[in-house]
């Protein structure tokens, strides 16, 4: 079922990065991440997907780890790729797929539950499916409220259902709206990446800056004005610099008819 669904932009992603941008001295801002929709989806997901192993799946199945696992490294590793912001671009955005492809493991997980039940698979068109993604579209994330708080509660009718495939398809629906999220995002860090380089190459750029900023202007050479003229020829002379000879490396004017007229003057 693709349910990209919730599309409320998570600040566009490149507001996103905007939003990681906190008061600090550092080449590229990070952190920020509690800020971001694509952690407070995985967080309702995360939580969610504890309850569920507790209420529908044998404790004794190795399933419960996997999929607990599967939910906790979506949501943990677009917190660490936040951080690693600040340092390696690479990183954050290596994490930020591993986030994606954790998500991907734990929907299979959920659409295998269904499948091996025999129980129904809510569509993209499902009424239930159409109401819970109006919950994201209703819940921007510039709301005014803590930032870490996510809209658990909001769920709570489908997330406490007695119905076990109720349940599934919820977070069904919340997992294809956190993909969509990391898309938009990994799209923005590649962009930036390619726009504005990786933390090597700005630290790079920085201290080119930082050394142009305070280098001395260099002398200007000594050229009197108007140019001399050959005192054999009266032709204009050449700045000129002895290659060989006893004055070799002395600078001086020579005519510019020069092999043909010999004539030179000293600098003033």
């Amino acid at each position: 079922m693709s349910d990209p669904g919730n599309t409320a932009p998570q600040r566009s992603v490149g507001s996103d990065r905007s939003v990681r941008r906190v008061p600090a001295k550092g080449l590229r801002p990070s952190g920020g991440y509690r800020e971001l929709r694509s952690f407070q989806t995985t967080t309702i997901i995360y939580d969610a997907t504890v309850v569920f192993c507790e209420r529908f799946v044998d404790r004794r199945s190795r399933t419960v780890d996997q999929m607990v696992q599967a939910a906790r490294s979506g949501r943990q590793n677009i917190a660490e790729g936040s951080r690693a912001s600040a340092t390696s671009s690479q990183t954050e955005l290596r994490l930020v797929n591993v986030a994606r492809a954790s998500l991907d493991e734990l929907l299979l997980d959920y659409e295998d539950f269904l499948r091996q039940r025999g129980l129904h698979a809510w569509t993209k068109d499902d009424p239930e499916a159409l109401a819970v993604r109006r919950i994201g579209q209703a819940h921007p994330s510039d709301r005014s409220g803590p930032s870490d708080q996510s809209n658990t509660a909001a769920y709570a009718r489908w997330l406490t259902h007695p119905d076990s495939a109720v349940v599934a398809n919820t977070i069904i629906c919340l997992i294809h709206q956190a993909n969509y999220l990391l898309d938009q995002q990994i799209a923005a860090l590649e962009r930036d990446f390619i726009q504005e380089g990786g933390y090597s190459e700005k630290l790079a750029a920085a201290r080119i800056a930082e050394r142009q900023k305070h280098a001395q202007p260099a002398p200007e050479e000594r050229k009197p004005s108007p140019l001399p003229v050959c005192p054999l020829c009266a032709k204009p002379m050449a700045f000129r610099t002895a290659r060989k000879g006893p004055h070799v490396g002395s600078q001086f004017w020579g005519c510019s008819a020069y092999p043909d007229c010999k004539g030179t003057r000293p600098l003033a």
